[in-house]
């Protein structure tokens, strides 16, 4: 979270809305704010920490852990229409990549600016070569594209 926080200006700067949510409260959420999540970054989180006491939330979304009553950690980018474009889901020890994140929203976007007319291949970030889907690229990637 605190990851994202630091580099909550490039989110804003893709029109991405950041939320956080999570199965504390928000007494929880204001103590972390306080004692924790302000002194790994300036002012804290800046975005809304959401409280989804009853896991409601993280059952629709697959994460809710029932057995410990907790939302397991996970990334979900959802497109302005509410559509799940990509989730990533991992246990506690391993943290996500802001870089990755912001690399997909950024493909994500792209792809939809075009109306699908052009995807994004593996590793893509903005500048690189895109493929242009259709019959005339079938078996031909590799005349493109190649991987870095």
């Amino acid at each position: 979270m605190t990851a994202v926080a630091a580099r909550y200006q490039e989110f804003k700067d893709l029109d991405v809305e950041v939320l956080a949510v999570s199965v504390d409260s928000v007494f929880v959420h204001k103590i972390w704010q306080e004692e924790e999540l302000s002194k790994m970054v300036d002012g804290g989180v800046p975005y809304p920490l959401l409280s989804d006491g009853a896991g409601s939330l993280g059952k629709i979304y697959g994460v809710y852990d029932e057995g410990a009553g907790v939302d397991v950690r996970g990334r979900f980018l959802i497109d302005p229409d509410g559509v799940v474009q990509a989730m990533e889901i991992l246990t506690p020890p391993v943290g996500r990549s802001v870089d990755e994140t912001l690399r997909q929203i950024q493909a994500f976007q792209h792809v939809r600016k075009t109306g699908g007319a052009e995807v994004c291949p593996s590793g893509w970030t903005p500048g690189k070569t895109v493929l242009k889907p259709g019959p005339d690229l079938v078996g031909k990637v590799w005349k493109v594209w190649k991987p870095e």
